[in-house]
């Protein structure tokens, strides 16, 4: 009868915590018990780590009762991830490895039948947790499979080896003077990852007229506000969204290794767009839990995977009422909570919303070019598809009309992408200079200090809000709106012109 204990790493929402893999080995009716709260994934280990054993040339225990424990039992544990583990446990309990080296040492990894190191999901996750596991005093090595060793690589100071096979583990780990003597290789902490060229990025300059609408993204970009535009089919409305992210600046290395740990989570981590900022266009008949997360267990949603991002909703009034209202918290706070009967999971959720729709079931109301076929009532119900708790949350709401054909066949104007980048980036350096925010996060006495306007600008501003009958929301957004403008202007406060800029932004719909 025998014991061993193999060290690895759940997920939990963005967490990895610890878990304690322990098997034992006794006599008896020969069979191979998993406990411990293990998904069906977890449970079909049994016929891969038997088959990966057998196969690599290892000797498996046929004639023992093989029992093996996922600790802490009130944990659930899901996907491949334990093969490895599970593994080592019933080698080491065998006494063929060597206890003192397995107990320095955590082990991540899906195994195929012949026996090489699957990659699994949340790599970059089990780093940052064994990091901090480090820094409370308890430090381990991560051995996981050599793509997950990569881009895990990204944290910098986590102890981390990568593996191909199972027997590069099981050599490494052999009591001194059995095997072969090989050793694991670290995995170096700053891999050379390069970032995309910018240059492929697609040119705002390419969308022929829509001047206002290029203006109003140039300062969403620079104050990070969220979008709607609203215009007929063919206006332009989808070419200027998927240009957007051409005039945000690269993201910080703390940012970028936060949307990679979410996208590793889901598994969509690509290492050729690191510090290159997410957008996601999820399709308008998304559900409200592929939005904002959600299932068992539970996963991150859209907004999640586009942290520091940005979100763009195509056709908004077509996505269903329930996924649209799950907007309203995260795009207040930049996090969604999703709770359930037994646990409760938080994503971040910091994204730039960028949104298209149409005026009117037809999409030609108000269009001078064609006529539109819809009634006013028609009108009506497509717009209210969009609550008013929804469009407050909307910093910029422009229209983006029909182009003229003469428009369309002349030469391309206006400012390039790459020098609209250059103003919002300016832009965005003096928010963070003066405040360490960008101005939508703008909140409470941060907000009063740093979004001074001056007398006229503020009472216009005043009138304004009880003429249209805004609520404080809206006239608080306007004025991180006016904010961001002065700063695009180069001005120290807020000016009536900027207030006026600003307010002309909410009024693309009667319901904001």
């Amino acid at each position: 009868m025998s014991l061993a204990i193999v060290h690895s790493r759940a997920l939990d929402g963005l967490k990895a915590p610890e878990v304690t893999v322990e098997v034992h080995l006794a006599n008896g009716l020969p069979s191979f018990t998993l406990v411990g709260l293990a998904d069906t994934e977890v449970k079909e280990a049994r016929e891969r780590v038997r088959a990966a054993l057998s196969n690599s040339g290892l000797e498996f225990p046929f004639n023992k009762r093989i029992t093996v424990n996922l600790a802490p039992a009130d944990l659930p544990k899901e996907s491949g991830r334990f093969d490895l583990p599970i593994a080592l446990g019933i080698l080491a309990a065998m006494g063929h490895l060597d206890p003192d080296r397995l107990r320095t040492l955590e082990f991540a990894g899906e195994l195929s039948l012949g026996g090489e190191l699957r990659p699994v999901r949340g790599a970059l996750p089990m780093a940052l947790a064994l990091l901090k596991s480090a820094r409370d005093g308890q430090a381990r090595g991560l051995v996981l499979p050599q793509p997950s060793a990569e881009e895990a690589a990204l944290v910098d100071g986590a102890c981390l080896y990568g593996a191909r096979h199972l027997m590069e583990v099981v050599e490494a780990l052999r009591p001194a003077g059995q095997g072969t003597g090989a050793t694991l290789v670290r995995t170096q902490s700053v891999p050379a990852f390069v970032a995309a060229d910018g240059a492929a990025l697609s040119d705002l300059r390419e969308v022929k007229g829509q001047s206002a609408a290029k203006r109003a993204l140039e300062i969403a970009a620079a104050g990070a506000h969220s979008v709607l535009m609203m215009g007929p089919p063919g206006s332009g409305k989808s070419m200027l969204a998927q240009r957007f992210v051409s005039l945000l600046p690269e993201l910080a290395p703390e940012e970028a290794l936060e949307s990679a740990a979410v996208l590793s989570l889901a598994g969509h981590f690509d290492a050729r767009r690191w510090r290159q900022r997410t957008v996601r266009s999820p399709h308008h008949t998304a559900s409200s839990v592929a939005l904002v997360g959600g299932g068992a267990p539970p996963r991150p949603g859209e907004i999640s995977l586009a942290h520091h991002g940005v979100l763009f909703l195509d056709e908004l009034p077509e996505f269903p009422r329930a996924a649209l209202e799950a907007l309203r918290e995260p795009l207040e706070t930049g996090h969604i909570t999703i709770s359930r009967a037994a646990r409760r999971h938080d994503f971040p959720a910091r994204f730039q919303l960028i949104a298209a729709m149409n005026p009117c079931p037809c999409g030609h109301f108000g269009n001078p070019l064609k006529a539109c076929r819809c009634t006013p009532d028609q009108v009506a119900r497509y717009q209210g598809r969009l609550s008013g708790p929804l469009l407050d949350r909307i910093d910029v709401q422009v229209e983006v009309p029909a182009v003229a054909p003469e428009v369309l066949a002349g030469s391309p104007d206006g400012s390039s992408s790459a020098e609209i980048a250059q103003r919002v980036a300016a832009a965005r350096a003096r928010q963070w200079s003066r405040q360490g925010q960008l101005n939508a996060t703008l909140e409470g006495a941060a907000l009063e200090q740093h979004a001074g306007a001056e007398p006229a600008a503020q009472a216009f501003l005043q009138s304004a809000c009880a003429r249209l009958g805004w609520s404080g929301r809206a006239f608080h957004r306007v004025l991180k709106l006016a904010r961001t403008i002065a700063d695009l202007a180069e001005a120290e406060r807020i000016a009536t012109a900027h207030m006026a800029e600003a307010i002309q932004y909410r009024r693309a719909l009667a319901s904001s």
